[in-house]
């Protein structure tokens, strides 16, 4: 009956109104703490700050080392730059890697996999030893190079997990056909599969940047100076020992957000269509 099919309706959108709102309720948490005065969090139901305070977020931004520098524009440089690099090596290894294991039949290529599987069951921090000693050996502790070939560890292999799916759903006759058209080998990945698994290789690109702006043990094990720190490492230090910043944590926790959110916004088209549709379109 048609009541009972409205009633369903509604339910159905308060279900998800409710769901919204229990999804929502820490982030306007931290977005109140953020805007108040206070660094301690008060109990209550309603999470709205008593006036609205940017004095956290000054505090933030305007942070200076002991030796007077402005922090906080070198280490969102550093998260950017050490970030991006990651997504791009990862990227620039994994793709013709991920190509090479879909569409060749070589010796080794499924020992080849097995051991990428591997390497994805152990955390990054079980080699977090081993990484110190051979960056100390090679001089780059304290240094942007030196955490971009630490976080490609573990991007590479997931970056070429991700992008070979995507390039054994591409149909072998694009290829073919570009060849026959006179293209090389080279020229039909160059021109015809790469365009087609743009929305794999954006997605790919945005887990590996995130992956690498959002890791604080390692980059904590490997910088030492304020100046080389990353953002994460940053916001860590306004927890201490015997006491909390927390409203300092929250907006710089807000501040780190913004970057990435920015990123699912200007990259949602190819996100959905890349997780839903693979690399084949039309």
């Amino acid at each position: 009956m048609p009541w009972r099919r409205h009633a369903g309706a509604a339910l159905v959108h308060v279900g998800l109104v409710l769901a919204v709102g229990v999804a929502l309720y820490p982030v306007l948490w931290v977005l109140s703490l953020a805007l108040s005065s206070s660094q301690t969090p008060e109990a209550r139901a309603l999470p709205m700050p008593h006036g609205v305070s940017w004095s956290n977020f000054r505090a933030v931004v305007l942070a200076t080392d002991s030796a007077g520098r402005w922090l906080f524009p070198r280490q969102l440089f550093n998260s950017v730059a050490i970030s991006g690099a990651t997504a791009l090596v990862a990227i620039a290894i994994a793709t013709p890697a991920a190509f090479a294991l879909a569409r060749f039949r070589f010796v080794g290529a499924a020992t080849s996999m097995r051991v990428l599987l591997a390497t994805q069951m152990f955390p990054g921090v079980a080699s977090a030893v081993p990484l110190y000693l051979i960056l100390d050996a090679l001089h780059l502790l304290d240094s942007r190079t030196g955490l971009v070939l630490v976080y490609a560890t573990t991007a590479v292999p997931f970056a070429i997990f991700q992008l070979r799916s995507a390039f054994e759903g591409i149909p072998r006759d694009l290829e073919e056909a570009a060849m026959v058209d006179g293209a090389t080998h080279w020229q039909a990945f160059l021109r015809v599969v790469l365009p087609t698994v743009r929305p794999a290789l954006a997605v790919t690109a945005l887990f590996a940047f995130m992956s690498a702006w959002n890791e604080f043990i390692l980059a904590a094990t490997f910088l030492s100076r304020e100046d080389s720190f990353t953002l994460p490492i940053a916001l860590q230090r306004h927890v201490g020992e015997y006491d909390a910043a927390w409203g300092k944590f929250a907006a710089g926790a807000i501040l780190v957000s913004v970057p990435v959110m920015a990123l699912f916004y200007a990259l949602q088209k190819h996100m959905v269509s890349g997780l839903t549709a693979g690399g084949v379109k039309g």
